[in-house]
Protein backbone atom coordinates (compact mmCIF):
# COMPACT_ATOMS: atom_id res chain seq x y z
CA UNK A 1 0.00 0.00 0.00
CA UNK A 2 2.80 2.40 0.88
CA UNK A 3 4.14 1.99 -2.75
CA UNK A 4 1.19 2.37 -4.14
CA UNK A 5 0.13 5.56 -2.50
CA UNK A 6 4.04 6.97 -2.46
CA UNK A 7 3.33 7.22 -6.67
CA UNK A 8 5.07 4.12 -7.81
CA UNK A 9 3.25 2.70 -10.85
CA UNK A 10 1.26 -0.01 -10.58
CA UNK A 11 2.61 -2.09 -13.71
CA UNK A 12 6.13 -1.98 -11.75
CA UNK A 13 4.90 -4.56 -9.03
CA UNK A 14 3.60 -7.37 -10.72
CA UNK A 15 7.03 -8.73 -11.98
CA UNK A 16 8.76 -7.54 -9.23
CA UNK A 17 6.36 -9.52 -6.89
CA UNK A 18 5.40 -12.43 -8.53
CA UNK A 19 1.21 -11.56 -9.10
CA UNK A 20 -0.77 -10.11 -11.54
CA UNK A 21 -2.08 -6.76 -12.16
CA UNK A 22 -5.88 -7.43 -11.19
CA UNK A 23 -4.34 -8.86 -7.61
CA UNK A 24 -2.38 -5.81 -6.71
CA UNK A 25 -5.58 -3.58 -7.86
CA UNK A 26 -7.77 -6.18 -5.86
CA UNK A 27 -5.62 -5.30 -2.65
CA UNK A 28 -5.84 -1.49 -3.13
CA UNK A 29 -9.14 -1.17 -3.18
CA UNK A 30 -9.48 -3.42 -0.04
CA UNK A 31 -7.54 -1.97 1.99
CA UNK A 32 -7.71 1.47 0.88
CA UNK A 33 -9.62 3.72 2.76
CA UNK A 34 -13.54 4.40 1.66
CA UNK A 35 -14.63 7.73 0.74
CA UNK A 36 -17.31 9.52 3.36
CA UNK A 37 -15.75 7.13 6.24
CA UNK A 38 -13.52 7.79 9.00
CA UNK A 39 -11.00 5.77 7.18
CA UNK A 40 -12.50 2.46 7.30
CA UNK A 41 -11.09 -0.02 4.60
CA UNK A 42 -13.35 -2.44 2.65
CA UNK A 43 -11.38 -5.22 4.57
CA UNK A 44 -12.85 -3.68 8.17
CA UNK A 45 -16.12 -2.89 6.84
CA UNK A 46 -16.44 -6.78 5.88
CA UNK A 47 -15.53 -7.94 9.11
CA UNK A 48 -17.88 -5.84 10.70
CA UNK A 49 -20.33 -7.09 8.64
CA UNK A 50 -19.71 -10.55 9.56
CA UNK A 51 -19.56 -9.58 13.43
CA UNK A 52 -22.64 -8.15 13.28
CA UNK A 53 -24.75 -10.88 11.29
CA UNK A 54 -22.88 -13.70 14.65
CA UNK A 55 -24.35 -10.95 16.95
CA UNK A 56 -27.89 -11.04 15.32
CA UNK A 57 -27.99 -14.80 15.26
CA UNK A 58 -26.90 -15.23 18.97
CA UNK A 59 -29.51 -12.84 19.65
CA UNK A 60 -32.30 -14.84 18.21
CA UNK A 61 -30.65 -17.81 19.73
CA UNK A 62 -31.16 -15.61 23.42
CA UNK A 63 -34.23 -14.65 22.60
CA UNK A 64 -35.70 -18.43 21.56
CA UNK A 65 -34.28 -19.91 24.77
CA UNK A 66 -35.65 -17.02 26.96
CA UNK A 67 -39.34 -18.13 25.83
CA UNK A 68 -38.47 -21.89 26.65
CA UNK A 69 -37.82 -20.92 29.91
CA UNK A 70 -40.44 -18.68 30.78
CA UNK A 71 -42.70 -21.22 29.66
CA UNK A 72 -41.14 -23.44 32.36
Amino acid sequence: MELYHSGTSVNQRPSEYGVSEVTIYKWIKLHSPIEGTEELTAAEVSSIQKENLRLKQEIEILKKAMTLFAKK
